[in-house]
């Protein structure tokens, strides 16, 4: 990261405290995910008490012209040439020549192969994956195929190259290269033609908002969730079977039906204004989109930890990316039909489903990331054409990508808000356009989330202790919708009318009524109904209490 001098000096003094504990030992000090810093490569260098030095030099790179300055003598560099992050077959002859590059700096004896960093961020093993197909795999690299590359490239470096292993590397790199399945020349030219425009709506947000209210006419403090609702049992089960082809297609729709009429049942009957379907038909918010979208390819085993206990299996994008057909206008369209209030479609947006997916490395990511918003482009207006009058594109991970580096942070999200605005650009202005984030620090990026222009957000707020609130203390004006959401749906804990009530008025000292939602923090998946009934009631009740006291006022 970037580190200033007194951080820099802390660190130094550090090791020097920790200098007699470390004596007779070898110590490894390894960073990575970016390069090092000028300032921060000559402290590392400076330091006694270490026998070897790792970098990431597949997304380092320009550490090695540090190296070539500046390398102490007699000190091991562990040379980070296969990625640890992503999951294609390294590149053993590029791999082999950085060093090579390496050994005429440090020495060969100094050199020792390595993964760019730990394999915690890929999956185990391929030997597990016999629905992938045989030219995708050979492509691919898990954890254990890792392990044989850095062993391979080892051997090769010290004079034993299987030359049999490296002409097959080379096969598969060209085959990936050259597959038609990887490019796909239409969708190429159309990402070259949207870097002409910025996407943003002809209308300002407030008079948008305007039109929006005269065709939904919402009440103040419009309630709403943020889209899931929980994933009983048996819905696991009945996707699990209609995957396996043990249910029709007649009974698993049936199924669906039913359990979107008791979810708008519910929410009709807690006063809730702005409706969702529950996703009952949706496994995942990135894999149930990846996988009606042409480009992408899934695993069965491959998954990787999220945090804590929990494990994610993420989608990998492999191609260019094209939406062959809609996805979920036949769903929304249905859940639509059964109330008369408005119901949102849901979306999941392009830098979330880049950001949670195993993300091809032939090609910038930002590239990408607009490919897959052109895809959702189509989704967001044909749901429009649909009388689906308000849609929700969420961008839950827009922070988590954010880099690093300082100096890298603006072009991230330059891209990542050009990405979202193309979504919805072609949208009239009575079309409400939501987007969602949760479970990060938004302070620091409010500026980039007002100028992705979505009519209205809802965020996080009650788990991160309203440390949102605070960027509108300090005079940020934001004028689109906006709901901080107003109670924590990671806990079992109900939350009493009284709190929710204290939450809003908080909220109504830095925000206007007339654009303040009232909404949870996240989705309701994880949650059970008796949960999510109790707590929706008293959100309701909370913000009904709170218009009676503005319409009084």
């Amino acid at each position: 990261m970037d580190l200033d001098t007194s951080q820099l000096q802390a660190f130094s003094d550090a090791y020097s405290y920790m200098e007699s504990s470390l004596a007779g030992l070898n110590v490894l000090i390894a960073t990575y995910f970016s390069d090092v810093p000028a300032e921060a490569y000559k402290t590392l260098m400076s330091l006694k008490c270490v026998t070897g030095f790792g970098f990431d030099l597949v997304r380092g790179l320009e550490t090695i012209d540090l190296i070539k300055v500046n390398f102490p003598r007699g000190k091991l560099l562990f040379a980070g040439v296969v990625d640890g992050r992503n999951i294609w077959a390294n590149d053993l002859s590029a791999s082999l020549k950085t060093l090579q590059t390496l050994e005429d700096i440090v020495g060969k004896e100094k050199v020792v192969v390595s993964t760019s960093c730990s394999l915690l961020h890929t999956a185990v093993d391929l030997v597990n994956e016999i629905k992938l197909d045989k030219e995708l795999k050979s492509w691919l690299a898990f954890a254990a195929q890792k392990v044989i590359e850095v062993n391979a490239l080892a051997k090769s470096f010290s004079g034993a190259k299987d030359e049999a292993l490296f002409a097959s590397n080379s096969m598969r790199q060209a085959s990936r290269r050259s597959s038609p399945r990887v490019t796909n020349a239409a969708v190429q030219q159309d990402v070259a033609t949207i870097k002409k425009s910025d996407h943003r709506r002809s209308t300002e947000v407030s008079v948008r908002l305007q039109a929006q209210q005269k065709k939904l006419n919402l009440p103040a403090l419009p309630t709403t969730t943020i889209g899931s609702f929980p994933q009983t049992a048996d819905l696991r089960r009945i996707r699990r079977e209609f995957k396996a082809k043990k249910v029709s297609d007649i009974d698993y729709v049936q199924t669906i039906k039913e359990e979107y009429e008791k979810v708008v049942k519910l929410q009709e009957e807690l006063g809730i204004d702005v409706l969702v379907h529950g996703e009952a038909e949706r496994n995942d918010m990135v894999e149930f989109f990846g996988e009606q979208l042409s480009g992408f390819a899934f695993t069965s085993n491959g998954w990787v930890q999220s945090y804590g206990s929990r494990c994610v299996k993420p989608p990998i994008i492999f191609g260019d990316v094209t939406r062959p057909k809609a996805m979920t206008v036949f769903w929304s369209s249905m859940a639509q039909k059964m109330t008369q209030r408005p119901m949102k479609g849901m979306l999941t947006g392009p830098v979330t489903i880049l950001n949670w997916s195993f993300v091809r490395n032939d090609q910038p990511r930002h590239e990408t990331c607009f490919q897959i918003a052109l895809a959702i482009k189509d989704e967001v207006e044909d749901l429009e054409k649909a009388g689906v009058t308000v849609i929700q594109i969420d961008e839950a991970a827009l922070r988590e990508g954010l880099p690093l580096r300082k100096s890298e942070q603006k072009f991230y999200l330059d891209w990542a808000v050009h990405a979202f605005r193309i979504t919805n650009c072609g949208v009239q202005d009575t079309t409400q356009i939501h987007t969602h984030m949760c479970y990060s620090n938004f302070n620091d990026i409010i500026h980039s989330i007002i100028d992705m222009d979505a009519d209205v957000i809802t965020i996080e707020n009650s788990r991160s202790d309203e440390k949102l609130l605070s960027v509108f203390h300090e005079g940020v004006k934001y004028g689109a919708g906006i709901g901080p959401g107003v109670y924590d749906i990671h806990s079992p804990r109900i939350p009493s009318a009284e709190e929710i009530t204290e939450r809003i008025n908080k909220m109504l000292a830095v925000l206007d009524s007339k654009v303040l939602w009232v909404n949870p923090d996240c989705g309701l998946k994880t949650r059970k109904y008796s949960e999510v009934k109790s707590a929706l009631s008293n959100m309701v009740s909370a913000a009904k209490l709170i218009r009676s006291q503005l319409n009084k006022s």
